[in-house]
C-alpha cells in the first residue's frame, strides 16, 4: 500500500532522524538537551535554527512528548535534561518540586516560568464527516453523531488531553445542554471516564485503565501531535487541538467560545469549577489532579541539567526579539509579562526578563 505522504509526515520523519541523531553531537560543541510538550515541535525547531546560529558553539537536542510524560523522562525517569518546557506550567511543581534528586533533599526545580498562552479549538479536514454541515452552534451535535470518529490525546499523560474533557464539560454548562459530554465518550472505553457534577465544581475521573472498546468511534493517541497524522490521513474526522497547532499546519477549524476554550483571562471563574482526576495514583508522591484555569504554558531548568548555563542562554534567546518573532509568526505568541513563581530561585541571568507571578 502506497502511504500518502502529508507536511506532518515529512515533519514527524525529521524529528526522528533529530532524535535519533541527539547522542551525534559535532567536536567542541555543548549539547544542549530540550524537552518540549508537541505542541511546540514547529516553533521550537525555528527557535533551535536561530538560536544555534548566534551561538555555534551549542548544538540543541530537541524531543518532544506530551507535557507529562516530559516532566517524567526528568523526574521519575532520571535522564540528563538541560531545559523542559510543559503545555501546563502546574504540572512543573506538582512533578519536580515534590520530589527530590535521589540521595539529596533537592528538589528536581524550584522555580517555573510561565512563558506562553494558548487556547482550545476544533480541528477538521475539508474530507472530514459532516464538514459542509459543521458550525460553530452545532459542532457538539455533529461529534455527538455515532459514524464520526474523533481523536483524544491520552489524558493520563497529555495536557490537551485532559482540557479536552473540561472543555466538554465546560460545553454543556455554555449551550445549557446535558450530554455532551457522554454523547462523545460515553460508552467509547472498556472502563468509563466518569463525570461528577456538583454545583461548585465538576470532576472528571479518568480511570488507570483506560482503552477504547473494538469499534469505539474515539481513537487515542498519547499526545495531541499525534492526531495531526490522523486527521490527514481520513482515519479520524475531529479533534480538539491548540489553535497555535491548527493555525501552523493550516488546518479547518472551529473556535469555540471564550467560556469553554480555555484561553480567556475574563471565564477564569468558569474554568476553575473544571477538574480532572486520574482514578489512581499516578504520579510517586502526588494527587493527580489536574485543574481547570487559563492555558499557560511553563518552563524550567531541573536541578540535575548537565549544562544549566547554556539553558540560561536559551531560554534569553527565546524571550528576546528573534524568539518572541518566531513565536509570533508561529501564531503562539509568548505571555507579556512572563511571570515566574519563585524569583529568588531564578537563576541571576533571567531575572530581568520576568515579573513575580503564580
Amino acid at each position: 500500500m502506497k502511504l500518502k505522504q502529508t507536511n506532518f509526515h515529512i515533519i514527524l520523519v525529521l524529528i526522528l532522524l533529530s532524535q535519533l541523531l541527539a547522542g551525534c553531537t559535532p567536536k567542541n560543541k555543548t549539547p544542549l538537551v530540550v524537552f518540549a510538550a508537541g505542541s511546540l515541535i514547529l516553533p521550537m525547531q525555528q527557535v533551535e535554527k536561530a538560536f544555534e546560529k548566534s551561538h555555534p558553539d551549542i548544538d540543541v537536542n530537541l524531543e518532544f512528548h506530551g507535557s507529562i510524560q516530559v516532566l517524567r523522562h526528568s523526574a521519575e525517569l532520571h535522564e540528563p535534561i538541560d531545559l523542559v518546557m510543559s503545555a501546563d506550567h502546574a504540572l512543573i511543581p506538582m512533578l519536580m518540586y515534590a520530589q527530590d534528586l535521589p540521595g539529596t533533599d533537592i528538589p528536581y526545580a524550584s522555580w517555573s516560568m510561565k512563558f506562553a498562552t494558548n487556547s482550545m479549538s476544533l480541528a477538521y479536514t475539508p474530507q472530514s464527516r459532516y464538514a459542509d454541515e459543521i458550525t460553530p452552534d452545532n459542532w457538539f451535535e455533529i461529534l455527538g453523531r455515532d459514524d464520526v470518529r474523533i481523536g483524544l490525546s491520552d489524558p493520563r499523560f497529555d495536557a490537551s488531553g485532559y482540557r479536552t474533557l473540561m472543555l466538554l464539560k465546560l460545553a454543556e454548562q455554555m449551550y445549557s445542554k446535558e450530554g455532551i459530554f457522554s454523547s462523545v465518550f460515553g460508552g467509547q472505553f472498556t472502563t468509563p471516564i466518569r463525570d461528577l457534577d456538583r454545583p461548585e465544581q465538576t470532576t472528571i475521573l479518568v480511570p488507570e485503565l483506560l482503552e477504547t472498546k473494538s469499534g469505539a468511534k474515539v481513537f487515542m493517541r498519547g499526545s495531541s501531535i499525534q492526531l495531526l497524522g490522523l486527521l490527514e490521513s481520513g482515519d479520524i474526522d475531529y479533534a480538539f487541538e491548540y489553535r497555535s497547532v491548527i493555525e501552523q499546519h493550516k488546518l479547518e477549524e472551529i473556535v469555540l467560545p471564550d467560556e469553554i476554550n480555555l484561553g480567556s483571562p475574563d471565564h477564569l471563574q468558569d474554568y476553575e469549577k473544571m477538574v480532572v482526576k486520574l482514578d489512581f495514583q499516578r504520579f510517586l508522591t502526588v494527587e493527580p489532579l489536574f485543574r481547570g484555569e487559563v492555558i499557560a504554558y511553563g518552563l524550567t531548568i531541573p536541578a540535575d541539567a548537565p549544562h544549566p548555563q547554556e539553558a540560561e542562554q536559551f531560554i534569553q534567546f527565546l524571550l528576546g526579539d528573534e524568539g518572541r518573532q518566531i513565536m509570533s509568526a508561529n501564531h503562539h505568541p509568548l505571555l507579556d509579562p512572563v511571570t515566574v513563581d519563585h524569583p529568588a530561585s531564578l537563576p541571576e541571568s533571567l531575572r530581568p526578563l520576568v515579573q513575580p507571578g503564580g
